[in-house]
């Protein structure tokens, strides 16, 4: 339920509505939009990348996942709000909102996904992953269905009308959350003694230390940045991509409908047969999806620069949707099948604030080249972030990765002192 909740802010605000709302009405300058929402995406993220390992380490040692979770989640819901007070030429107010806002929304994502191995087994992981992106795109097509109806009923297409809309997805998000305050509870792990930063820090210094022991995650968190900085980058920009090969108001809405539906399918396709086919597999093939995509987006900008064609668009859509909705589930599987159980929340905000670089980097370089240098140069150098990243990920052996993260568990028991009865 957390996962379809926080949807609402991942698609109208990072993806589709406040994209084009800060570009067109709080900046009012398509070139001068482009780099800042690109800068605004990037400091954010880079802003999580330091928050991560200590908000991970905190949330292991002070069994408080639950209680940081539901915390980021009300603070970004109220920052969501206030985006609908941004008004015509305030571009760097609404960076003042947006970067806070998009800070505890990805803070949030970190923690939520700490929670896949104590509701899930090594064999089973793959399946509960795919069943909460599932819910995630569901909860997507409900509100994206919600908000296009809204437009056509009242009226609401021109994007100066859009201000209500932010409200509602702050109002999605508040109402999705109760499921979680009210049900999900906190994990029984280990709990580390200690002041909050020492323990953070200490828990970190002995991560890195014992780099070799998880030599298999440090493998795959490499390729993940890699094709992550890909994915980010489309998540940020789709909207933006899309109005310029010509498509707006409800279509915009229509269109990323269609993804998110797409997504969504190949999420439920994910869920069951993942776990069958395996998780190597699962992400070779959704790289080469994503590679095949970004071709597609390079090919029509060389071919057509000025006016491609719409249709075109559409049909590359599909690639994209399908790609979304397999490589991030089978990415949050393989990083939990690496992860020794008594550190889930640390490893998670590795992975987290892996990704979180990723997107920091790949969509600040492709929104400066897109702003100052041309699209087609920005298409290709997609191409280049998942063909990497694939490159990369053959090099992980996830067999070995599984013993490392059990192994660990072994050894925790083997140092723990026999109870006194």
């Amino acid at each position: 339920m957390f996962d379809l909740a926080n949807q609402s802010f991942t698609l109208l605000i990072i993806t589709v509505l406040f994209p084009i709302y800060f570009k067109e009405v709080a900046v009012g300058d398509k070139q001068r939009g482009d780099a800042l929402w690109a800068a605004g995406i990037s400091i954010a993220l880079f802003i999580v990348v330091l928050l991560s390992p200590f908000v991970g380490a905190y949330a292991d040692g002070h069994r408080a996942r639950k209680k940081l979770l539901l915390s980021t989640g009300v603070l970004c819901i109220f920052l969501t709000a206030s985006l609908a007070l941004v008004q015509q030429g305030w571009g760097w107010y609404a960076l003042l909102l947006f970067v806070p806002a998009n800070i505890l929304y990805q803070l949030g994502e970190n923690l939520l996904a700490s929670f896949l191995p104590s509701l899930s087994t090594t064999r089973t992981m793959g399946r509960v992953s795919a069943i909460g992106w599932t819910m995630g795109y569901a909860g997507g097509l409900m509100i994206l269905v919600f908000i296009g109806f809204l437009m056509k009923a009242l009226g609401w297409s021109a994007t100066t009308d859009w201000t209500p809309f932010f409200i509602i997805a702050a109002a999605w998000f508040g109402l999705g959350i109760i499921p979680a305050a009210i049900y999900l509870d906190e994990p029984d792990n280990q709990q580390v003694e200690g002041s909050a930063p020492v323990s953070a820090i200490a828990r970190l210094r002995r991560t890195i230390e014992h780099a070799s022991d998880y030599k298999q995650l440090v493998r795959f968190l490499g390729s993940f940045l890699i094709y992550g900085f890909g994915i980010q980058t489309m998540i940020a920009f789709a909207a933006i991509i899309a109005r310029d090969f010509g498509i707006s108001d409800t279509n915009l809405i229509w269109f990323t409908l269609q993804l998110t539906l797409t997504a969504g399918i190949t999420a439920i396709f994910v869920s069951r047969f993942q776990d069958r086919i395996g998780v190597r597999a699962t992400i070779i093939t959704f790289l080469a999806v994503w590679i095949a995509s970004a071709a597609g987006l390079f090919l029509v900008k060389l071919s057509y620069a000025q006016s491609p064609p719409q249709w075109m668009f559409w049909a590359i859509g599909n690639g994209i949707g399908i790609g979304l909705g397999g490589i991030g589930t089978a990415s949050r599987t393989i990083v939990g099948m690496f992860a020794p159980r008594h550190r889930t929340a640390e490893f998670f905000g590795l992975w987290g604030m892996t990704y979180k670089l990723s997107g920091a980097i790949g969509v600040l370089a492709f929104g400066q080249i897109k702003a100052w240098v041309g699209d087609i140069w920005a298409m290709g150098l997609l191409i280049s972030f998942f063909s990497a990243g694939l490159l990369l990920f053959l090099r992980v052996d996830v067999i070995s990765g599984i013993r490392a993260a059990r192994r660990g568990e072994r050894e925790l028991v083997a140092t723990k002192p026999p109870s006194i009865m």
